[in-house]
């Protein structure tokens, strides 16, 4: 029998007087946990190479490797995640990512550079998106859409925090001091923060859904090498691949177009606030769509934006606009994927099986970067051309979204996963 305060966790009912605390530690976790390891290091960026006289390839290349390294710990981090929850995942994680960014400051050369930067990898995996959703899924269960939501819009505080506070910083500060002062502000805030709130008992897993034949209790491998599941992830990688992208190219994409830097950079700013805006109308379009439907709209809206700003040549603040309208969009494909494998096989197993749904859309986001600036300067001619290939991209995703969709076999039955797994439609 579950114990009676995660009853009401779990179904949205009853006594949730102890989970009640983990939506406000995790938005403030969220927010610390993104802006320090992730955000502080593009404003950083410059001052490194230039005190140290390494590349910019190889500093890049060295934050590149700890979004492979998340991805690819994101898989058993969400086993654990479903045996044990995530407090002792979350808080291990942050212990780790306050080591990792002292190793950085601290690193005479690459090498121990790129080492503190691999277990900052580690430490993404265990603190971040991933299981803070797994978190709320199970806790909050019928209502997690509501809850995801609100995790992501504080998520999406990070750079407006930090970004500002990093500069002010490394003003006063090295490089090297400043990570070691924002190190300390990340031990401070979210090691007590996720020991202390995420204490509630762990719910039990649902019962698993049936598998393609209809046999309840169906266990995850099966579903991660299914059809429906192999799809949907080529899906979300092709589409994350082109949002990450288009986001990297913005800037020089109106640069190339006659804008100034300052209104280039103004205006991906504002595709952030787009973003936070996207994420407050998706429980709107859950309620009325379904998964696959819900799906293929956000990824077909995402490649109109990418094509009209490939194809408008201006003025600039059409094009404003229309970083505006991207960025709605984008925020609205990150809850996409947060609800991904709930909305379509239940909340059983949902740490390994969204670890594995999401990490080659998160190898596609750590490439992004590097392929867009590539391609734009080879072979695509300029970055009218990169947009114009990555909204092919999401029109590719739009196809393999649709075809994804998970339907019973005849006299199968329904899918038991979870209160919202329902067939793909």
């Amino acid at each position: 029998m579950a114990h009676p305060d995660t009853r009401g966790a779990a179904t949205g009912t009853g006594d949730r007087s102890r989970p009640r605390a983990v939506l406000p530690a995790l938005c403030v976790t969220q927010i610390t946990g993104w802006g320090i390891v992730y955000c502080a290091f593009p404003v950083l960026l410059s001052r490194i190479t230039a005190d140290t006289g390494w590349s910019a390839g190889t500093v890049t290349a060295a934050f590149s490797t700890a979004l492979l390294v998340s991805a690819a710990a994101g898989i058993p981090v969400g086993r654990v995640l479903d045996r044990r929850g995530p407090r002792a995942v979350m808080t291990g994680g942050s212990v780790l990512a306050v080591l990792a960014l002292l190793t950085v400051a601290a690193a005479p050369g690459p090498v121990v550079f790129l080492a503190g930067w691999t277990a900052a990898g580690v430490a993404m995996a265990a603190t971040f998106y991933h299981p803070a959703f797994a978190a709320v899924t199970r806790w909050w269960g019928p209502d997690r859409v509501r809850a995801l939501t609100v995790v992501t819009l504080a998520g999406g505080l990070a750079s407006t925090v930090f970004a500002p506070l990093t500069a002010a910083l490394a003003e006063h500060l090295s490089w090297r001091a400043t990570y070691a002062v924002l190190a300390a502000v990340l031990a401070v805030v979210t090691v007590p923060i996720h020991a202390l709130a995420l204490r509630a008992p762990w719910p039990p897993a649902p019962t698993p859904a049936p598998d393609p034949g209809g046999r309840p209790g169906a266990r995850t491998p099966r579903t991660a090498r299914s059809r429906p599941f192999l799809l949907l992830a080529a899906a979300l990688t092709l589409s994350g691949f082109a949002m990450y992208a288009v986001v990297i190219g913005l800037v020089p994409l109106l640069t190339e177009r006659g804008a100034d830097t300052t209104t280039a950079a103004w205006a991906l700013g504002l595709g952030g606030a787009g973003q936070t805006l996207g994420r407050t109308l998706y429980a709107t379009l859950a309620r009325r769509t379904g998964p696959t439907v819900r799906t293929a709209l956000l990824m077909a809206a995402g490649g109109v934006t990418t094509a009209a700003l490939a194809l408008v040549p201006g003025p600039v603040a059409v094009l404003v606009l229309l970083a505006v309208l991207a960025g709605v969009v984008r925020g609205n494909l990150t809850l996409l994927q947060a609800t991904a494998v709930s909305d379509r096989w239940g909340t059983a197993d949902y740490g390994r099986l969204s670890a594995l749904l999401t990490a080659p859309a998160t190898v596609a986001a750590a490439l992004a970067p590097w392929a867009g600036a590539a391609l734009a300067g080879g072979p695509l001619g300029g970055y009218d051309g990169l947009f114009a290939a990555l909204a092919a991209c999401s029109a590719a995703a739009v196809l393999l979204a649709l075809v994804s969709g998970r339907r019973p076999p005849p006299g199968g039955a329904p899918p038991t996963g979870g209160p919202r797994a329902v067939s793909g439609h």
